[in-house]
Parts: C-alpha cells; structure tokens; sequence
C-alpha cells in the first residue's frame, strides 16, 4: 500500500486538488491518503474543504495578519517535517506554484520521499510574474519525481529545462473539480436556493452579466487604477450590463476598487465568493474579466469568453486556442476588448464556441492509473 501525502494551504490548491483526493479514496486496497494544510489562507480555504467535503489530518494553521513570503517559508518548513516524520509518506502530493507547494516538495525533498507535482510546467519567461509563482514553480519542477502537465505546451517547457523523466500530459484538475462542484451544487437542492436567492438581488435571467476577479501583486498601484477605470467607463457605456466584482481581501485591490467603484448604479462591489457560489456565477454571466489562473481554465468548459487582465500569462494554450485574450492592465486595452465582446456577436461565439485546451474532465483518474502502476 502507497502512502500518500495531499499538501495544500489555499482555494486553488484545495480545489484542484479535491477531485483527485477522491479519486485516491477510490481505491483503499491501495492507497493509504492523508491531507495536511498549511492554512496559508484560512477562511477561503476552509469554506473548499468543507464544499467538498475534506477532513485534514494535519492542520498547521500558519495564517496570521500581516505574514509575509518569509514567514509562509518558514513556518511552513517546521511544521511539514513533523508532520512528515509522522506519517512517512512514500509520495508527497503538491499543485500549482504557491508558497505551501513549494516549502512542500522542499520538505519532501530533505526527507527524500517522492514528489507529484499536479499542473507541472507552466512558465511565463518573466521570474517576477507572477511573483513569487513562477520561481515555485521552476523549482519545484526540479525537486518533483512525478511531473503532470496540463498541456503539450508544459510539457515542453520541461523538456527545455531538461526534465524529461516522468513527465505526462494529463490535463488540468480544475475542470475536473469544475464539474463536480456543479454536479455537487445541482444535487443539493438547498444550497442551489440559496445560490439563486442570493444573486436575484443583482440581477434577473434576462439581464447579461460581466464577472470581474482580479488580485495579482504585480498589477497593484497602476494596474489596479487602470482596471478600476476601465470598469467605471464600460458601466458607463452599457447601462444595461450588470458587472459583479468580488473584491480581494487585499487592501492594495480594496482601496482603489471602493474608491473608484463605490456608487455605480449597475456595479455590484460584493465579497469574495465561496466556491460553490462563483462557479455557478460563471455558469450564467456572458463573459468574464480576471486575472485568475484558474478561471482562465475553467470559463471555456462553460463557453465563456475570458479576458485575461495581465501582460503576460503562463496558460498561452488558452490565448492560442482563442478562448481567452490577454489585455493587460491598460485602461483603453481593456474597453476596446469588452465593447468589442459587447458589440460584435460573432466575435464573441468565436470565443465562447472555441475547445477548451486544459482538460475533458478525467485528468484525476489519469494520476491516480499512473501512480498505482
């Protein structure tokens, strides 16, 4: 039997990762599981765990006002080697490029137990964006045993920086966890009431809505008030349109986004979502602007056109396949995109009809058949 060690401390990661956990579950003969979260971030975490219905084993609960890079690493490091010692997994499990991902693989790596690194491969060329993300991510591909890339396209970014072993092309979990979080909500008929309860205070079934996401550090300052502005002026244009922004806990993305936005009769400035409540709001709006990585991802699974507000970005599969469209953070970018979406509907079919190139659904089951042989 493989013991197997989940660790995660954030949203994306939990929810990433939720389909493969249970993937794993399938298969006790197998497979021992054990999850430990750092708890990088607490409250979104935790609202992921429970959606999905995770327990952890270990909770280091390193959260604290204020932290900073240097304390994540840290603490993040003393509290993963006890718990390793503990257990003594045969493979540690970490996804994406946070700092828990890579104090992860690194803590693996002192103890010498082999690492799976899930969504392997991604690059932007530039270290500092996203920053700290693109450094984890380099480096955990250089500590990692098992190497899951989501697209031909990592997979090739690894083989440039010679890592060619054990790398296999199996999509991306986040739609995986996409279309179970909607089969999970359509089954649950009180929490799918609640759900369209809460939104009918926005807007109505008839009403075409634009879904913004937005919290990078390497967009903070300039690149906020751009985006902020462009917001204003397209609400301004388009009475008719409803934009709903659930606002980063950040100050650097709540100050200029209250202060910009605040007031605007059809922009509805709300907290950030659970899971549960932004995948079914991505479900019904008519297009969406972010500078997630994620939702990148997930919005074409849902015929959704995506306009990436970030000057470089390290998902180019979904901007060459045409379901998404870098933008920047310039404010004049911003509004040509969105009129053009607004305006011009075989453009916007064009985007929201084309293939979606990170995934079908079944990349968790693909992990789980290449680790159990």
């Amino acid at each position: 039997m493989k013991k197997i060690l989940f660790i995660f401390g954030t949203r994306p990661e939990a929810i990433k990762l939720a389909p493969l956990y249970w993937e794993f579950k399938k298969y006790p003969n197998d497979f021992l599981v054990k999850v430990c979260v750092t708890a990088q971030h607490r409250h979104m975490l935790d609202q992921v765990l429970n959606f999905f219905g995770i327990k952890p084993d270990y909770d280091l609960d390193l959260m604290r006002e204020n932290q900073s890079l240097f304390d994540i690493t840290s603490y993040s490091l003393k509290g993963l080697e006890k718990v390793i010692n503990e257990f003594s997994p045969h493979i540690v499990l970490v996804q994406g490029d946070t700092t828990t991902a890579f104090t992860g693989a690194l803590a693996a790596f002192y103890k010498k137990i082999k690492v799976a690194h899930i969504e392997a491969g991604l690059r932007s060329g530039d270290k500092y964006s996203p920053y700290p993300e693109e450094i984890n991510r380099i480096l955990i591909g250089h500590i990692a045993d098992y190497h899951f890339a989501p697209t031909e396209r990592a997979k090739l970014n690894l083989y440039n920086e010679g890592i060619k072993d054990n790398v296999w092309v199996v999509g991306n979990t986040v739609i995986d966890a996409l279309f179970l979080g909607l089969k999970i909500v359509e089954e649950n008929r009180d929490l799918k009431n609640k759900i369209e309860s809460y939104f009918n205070y926005f807007f109505d079934a008839s009403e075409k809505v634009i879904l913004v996401t937005g919290h990078r550090r390497e967009s903070f300052g300039e690149g906020f008030e751009n985006i902020c502005n462009a917001l204003k002026e397209i609400a301004e244009l388009y009475h008719d349109m409803k934009i709903i922004y659930p606002v980063h806990l950040n100050p650097n993305v709540r100050e200029p986004v209250q202060r910009i936005l605040n007031g605007l009769k059809n922009v509805f400035l709300i907290e950030p979502l659970e899971y549960p409540y932004l995948i079914w709001l991505m479900s019904k709006c008519y297009m969406i602007l972010t500078d997630s990585g994620g939702i990148q991802e997930e919005a074409p699974s849902l015929g959704k056109p995506v306009l990436v507000m970030r000057d470089v970005t390290e998902r180019i599969e979904g901007i060459e396949a045409e379901t998404a469209k870098l933008v920047g953070t310039k404010k004049e970018n911003i509004l040509k995109e969105v009129c053009t979406l607004i305006e011009n509907h075989k453009e916007y079919q064009k985007m929201a009809k084309a293939v979606n190139p990170y995934g079908d659904g079944q990349t968790s089951k693909r992990i789980v058949e290449i680790i159990k042989t």
